[in-house]
């Protein structure tokens, strides 16, 4: 094992806290914080590195666990463990240096529910939705509640309520979200899936019959983005260009999904998360302007 120098070590733990992700997880976060307090300020940024930092040892946490199956899958044969940059015993250290790191975060700049609401996602993804992956192919319906505990985190940070109807369409959308997420994914890499020994849907279904429940998750997906640019949005203007976004995302992929025989995953998977971005940018804004 070639030793890393400090700047491949930098990219490595980066790498390992899966930024990519862990970056929205944050933004989540700070789009429940902002709908309750109408602002964001210093302790919306403290939030959003707390959660960051914990969302971070999870990713981290995941290499290590996933490590086996990662050497299995030539989309994931280049990472730090199942490329010989780093030892699975590494990785872990760095899950618990980010843990420790995030958790100090919170607990000193927010109510400990903050915490515990942010332990509970790790707990979700990790210790309950990344085995379940190897049951069951279906793993993603039960697993999608890490999408929808984010935003949970941020709110009751701000002092929200567990049962407030605002936070929970907003939650319910994030959640219903990840399984068309994780479907069109599916699509793109369904055999590798299989090569790591997972249980696939497309052991079960074919292409076009995945494409059609992933159009009908989309769907319930839209109608919480209804809800939410109906009922929870104030200002008008985020409101229709969020209702504009939807229309068109409906006609777009309705088109991709149930028209075309041939079709192109990748654009269809980014259109879609689009739609996850906007309606957290558009919700803090809206908070901002209409909350405060």
């Amino acid at each position: 094992m070639t030793k890393p120098g400090i700047i491949e070590y930098f990219k490595i733990i980066t790498e390992l806290g899966k930024v990519r992700i862990s970056l929205p997880v944050a933004l989540s976060a700070l789009t429940g914080f902002a709908l309750h307090t109408g602002h964001v300020g210093t302790a919306g940024l403290w939030l959003g590195i707390g959660v960051f930092l914990v969302s971070c040892s999870s990713g981290a946490l995941n290499h290590w666990q996933e490590h086996d199956e990662d050497s299995r899958m030539p989309r994931t044969q280049g990472r730090p463990i199942p490329s010989g940059k780093v030892s699975p015993a590494f990785a872990l250290r760095v899950a618990l240096a980010y843990f420790l790191a995030g958790s100090l975060v919170l607990a000193i700049h927010f109510p400990l529910v903050a915490l515990g609401a942010s332990i509970v996602t790790l707990i979700s993804y990790n210790a309950f939705y990344t085995p379940l992956k190897k049951v069951t192919a279906f793993a993603v319906v039960p697993g999608s509640l890490v999408g929808a505990l984010p935003p949970y985190i941020g709110w009751l940070a701000a002092g929200g309520q567990l049962t407030d109807p605002v936070i929970f369409w907003v939650a319910t959308f994030f959640f219903i979200g990840q399984i068309p997420h994780f479907w069109l994914l599916l699509l793109m890499f369904g055999k590798e899936y299989k090569l790591a020994g997972y249980p696939s849907l497309t052991d079960l279904f074919s292409d076009n019959q995945i494409k059609r429940l992933s159009f009908t998750w989309i769907l319930a997906t839209v109608a919480a983005a209804l809800i939410i640019a109906l009922k929870v949005m104030i200002g008008r203007t985020a409101m229709f260009i969020l209702l504009f976004y939807i229309f068109y995302l409906l006609f777009s992929l309705g088109t991709q999904l149930l028209v075309k025989k041939n079709l192109h995953v990748r654009p269809a998977f980014f259109k879609l998360n689009f739609l996850y971005l906007f309606m957290m940018v558009a919700l803090i804004i809206d908070s901002l302007f209409h909350r405060s």
